[in-house]
């Protein structure tokens, strides 16, 4: 762990040649790349900068005078933006210094309106699901950085509708997060499935016997179709049913909303089904 902090704080990746770059270390200085989660408004013309990163895990950093029309790099700071970023530590909150664009999503999401709510739920999930500022968390940041890229250009396999890439990156995420949606065994006692329930608080696929009252009955294929998500198996997505779809949107909709204490507000914005009958 020391040593893969090291080689974070003093090398970083050049975006015009690929190359690793080695960096003269300063106490005061340091470099990572990240993901814009969200920002606000800090006095006139600065702005508080939320970011998951690579090395650093959660970030808070003052962006000076973003707001201002001559800013070099407001553009660059946007929710959503993959940027290489220079920090000089400060007394609260360092602050950005640099700011090069490695990955510009903002810009197709905010041309496509559905891709741009479905991205809003995969940030506020990984802003959420990383609660501790400065512990590294580069699973979690690969998986943004690879969801967001699925979603704007497609996945190893092709384009998929906006709704199925954030299925899989909330159900993938949750997974990271220590809990990953049982769908084969019963999640509460462990009897061998398959089975025909699913339990949001009990934390998957129960048996007759376990099952609480409430309880969805998805289609066999739904299931399957959900195992296929959490497994990152795109091929297996290829031709999916559009009730198979709204299905299992509804699934992980109710199994994120009962796992994170206040649910995710920007999911009210996506046209999907809160619950699946």
């Amino acid at each position: 762990m020391i040593r893969f902090l090291f080689l974070c704080l003093v090398t970083t990746l050049s975006p015009a040649v690929g190359s690793t770059i080695l960096h003269t270390v300063d106490p005061q200085l340091y470099r990572d790349e990240a993901v814009v989660l969200r920002a606000q408004k800090l006095g006139e013309a600065d702005r508080i900068i939320t970011m998951l990163s690579r090395c650093h895990g959660k970030v808070r950093a003052v962006a000076r005078g973003v707001r201002r029309t001559t800013s070099k790099f407001g553009a660059r700071l946007e929710p959503f933006s993959h940027v290489d970023l220079q920090f000089a530590t400060g007394r609260t909150l360092d602050l950005i210094t640099q700011a090069v664009t490695l990955h510009p999503y903002s810009e197709p999401l905010a041309h496509d309106y559905e891709r741009y709510t479905t991205g809003q739920v995969m940030i506020e999930t990984a802003d959420r699901l990383v609660t501790e500022e400065g512990e590294p968390a580069l699973q979690q940041f690969q998986l943004l950085v690879g969801g967001l890229q699925a979603l704007t250009a497609g996945t190893s396999d092709g384009v998929r509708p906006a709704t199925m890439v954030m299925d899989a990156y909330l159900l993938r995420a949750i997974a990271l997060a220590g809990y990953a949606p049982t769908l084969g065994d019963c999640a509460r006692c462990g009897a061998a499935g398959p089975h025909e329930a699913f339990s949001p608080q009990l934390g998957g696929m129960v048996c007759r016997r376990c099952r609480p009252p409430g309880s969805a009955h998805p289609a066999p294929e739904t299931v399957t179709y959900l195992g296929a998500l959490l497994a990152g198996d795109w091929a297996s997505t290829r031709e999916i049913a559009p009730p198979t779809l709204r299905q299992g949107s509804g699934l992980v909709a109710a199994f994120i909303g009962w796992h994170l204490d206040h649910g995710l507000r920007s999911l009210s914005h996506v046209d999907r089904p809160l619950i699946a009958e």
